[in-house]
């Protein structure tokens, strides 16, 4: 999609566009119904796919109009917003260790790079300043023992990370 297309509204009964979002109310494959698909401006794959409700003639579907596109905007967003949180919580782990000294946050984040994928532990101080980063495998077993092992070990990086 063009930025033109993306800064000039679309008001159709079938077709939506405003605020970078493009509603698109299409046949559902699976029965007689409507579906209405909600694409992000710049992504191919619609971020949320649903039903729609079939007009007064119970064969064509209801026009859209702006609070169902205001409506469709706020649950794509929040699906949008959902996944990544789910991916944030997949590729990031934290853990609290305690020293003599200080209490230390010992973080692990994967870097889901293709062609080399792997992690950065990073242990911050309370005041949040970095103490130390190493890279390992993505495949390190993060855990509390783990966490305390490479503190105690001088931030070394740790055996077969």
């Amino acid at each position: 999609m063009s930025e033109t297309q993306a800064q000039n509204p679309i008001n159709e009964a079938r077709l939506w566009r405003d605020k970078g979002w493009t509603a698109e109310v299409i046949k559902n494959e699976e029965d007689d119904g409507w579906a209405v698909a909600m694409y992000l401006d710049g992504e191919s794959e619609p971020a949320l796919v649903g039903p729609w409700t079939m007009g007064r003639d119970k064969k064509n579907p209801k026009p859209l109009d702006v609070n169902a596109f205001n409506t469709l905007v706020k649950t794509a967003s929040e699906v949008i917003r959902r996944h990544e949180q789910q991916l944030h919580a997949q590729l990031h782990k934290e853990l609290r260790v305690d020293t003599e000294e200080d209490r230390l946050t010992i973080s692990f984040d994967i870097v889901p790079d293709e062609e080399a994928p792997h992690a950065l532990l990073t242990a911050h101080d309370r005041a949040g300043e970095r103490l130390a980063q190493t890279r390992v495998r993505p495949d390190f077993r993060f855990n509390q023992q783990s966490a305390e092992a490479w503190v105690a070990g001088g931030f070394e990086k740790p055996a077969g990370a």
